[in-house]
């Protein structure tokens, strides 16, 4: 299937279905030397892994401990394929079996049948957000490879059930604050009110949707490959692939559609390296072409690119996530005969899926990323 296979030259496949025996990944373009081990992996599976605490997360426990099979020795990357496997070890699959000839509501059960002409009924096989382990895992290869470039990749969740979160440089903003708490916002004082949110749509059996911002720092201008393999566009296909996002926006997003060009527009001014505004270090040698002006801007209302090349500003983005599609709500659907059917979905589920997406948004940028940091190497 091609379209389990991600990047250009810094390359991950994925494997494994959901209740199948294991889930992973495949990395290959990791240049070598790079140190990588086991804890690195798993600390990144462990921010995604089900089974966390109030009612948001999953009730399925997975343990996530990846295995490295291939690709690293003496806890240094080879620049070999890096083969990483992540056992399901709480599957059950018979928590399916009523629904291998319904076709649930909100989920890819018929649409995948229409493709290949048959599935896997257990939790989606594929198609489950289980997959995102795996991406989870060759992203954190890529934020090891980052690292070395000086290049971080944050998220947090900033909208969640109908709950708009305190954005940077809002009162009350703390972004350390989203890896203290189970649902990844960056306030303390929201904490109690969408844990309320979230229980009572526990209560009801049905889930949320919300929204994951993403901040890209560190990452030099002159990334992105025009006309088709622009940064913003290449860094929209990644989050779309994610099987529950339904929307990306840059910088100031779709605010600018009724904003003025004069509102809208980045205004560029030439960094001075004793200018204290911006801390006087300036961009490493050799990162721009000889002759071309070192630049900064005063907004950043387009979210750090520009014409599909980054400007050096942080890269900005927000992605939208739909309501969790497994509820325990009574619902219409039908079955493989055509007939009208009604079902109550059984099994283990979030009712808001969007605190773990965070290190899922994260990892298919640093993807992405690395993939056009190692395009730009080989096109100077």
């Amino acid at each position: 299937m091609a379209g389990s296979t991600f990047g250009t030259l810094f390359t991950v496949v994925t494997f494994g279905e959901s209740h199948g025996p294991a889930t992973g990944c495949v990395v290959d373009g990791c240049p070598a030397g790079l140190s990588l081990d086991v804890p690195v992996i798993a600390r990144e599976l462990a921010r995604r892994r089900p089974g966390g605490k109030g009612p948001a997360p999953s009730g399925r426990k997975e343990a996530d401990e990846p295995e490295i099979l291939s690709g690293v020795f003496e806890g240094k990357t080879l620049g070999t394929p890096i083969a990483i496997l992540i056992r399901n070890t709480d599957q059950r699959p018979g928590d399916y079996d009523g629904l291998r000839d319904l076709y649930r509501p909100g989920h890819a059960d018929w649409t995948w049948e229409a493709k290949y002409g048959l599935r896997d009924h257990r939790g989606g096989g594929r198609s489950s957000g289980r997959e995102t382990a795996a991406r989870v895992a060759a992203g954190a290869v890529a934020g090891v490879f980052l690292a070395s470039y000086g290049i971080t990749v944050r998220g947090w969740v900033s909208s969640i059930a109908g709950i708009r979160i305190p954005f940077p440089g809002e009162a009350g903003f703390d972004s350390e604050e989203a890896e203290k708490n189970p649902f990844r916002i960056p306030c303390a004082g929201y904490v109690e009110r969408v844990n309320a949110a979230l229980e009572a749509l526990r209560q009801e059996g049905d889930s949320a949707g919300g929204e994951v911002f993403c901040s890209v720092t560190g990452l030099p201008p002159g990334i992105g490959e025009p006309v088709f393999d622009k940064l913003d566009a290449r860094i929209a296909a990644a989050m779309l692939s994610i099987g529950a996002a339904r929307g990306v926006a840059f910088g100031a997003g779709f605010a600018v559609s009724s904003m003025k060009g004069s509102e809208n527009n980045d205004a560029p001014f030439a960094v001075q390296h004793d200018n204290a505004e911006h801390g006087g270090a300036g961009l490493p040698p050799g990162t721009l072409p000889p002759g071309v002006p070192e630049l900064s801007y005063r907004t950043n209302n387009s979210g750090g690119v520009l014409g599909g090349i980054s400007s050096g500003m942080p890269l900005e983005f927000t992605v939208a996530f739909k309501p969790a599609a497994s509820i325990r709500r009574r619902q219409e659907t039908a079955d493989r005969n055509g007939a009208a059917r009604e079902l109550v979905i059984e099994g283990r589920h979030d009712v808001c899926i969007v605190p773990r997406a965070v290190p899922v948004v994260e990892a298919m940028a640093s993807l992405v990323i690395a993939d056009l940091i190692l395009m730009q190497r080989c096109g100077r």
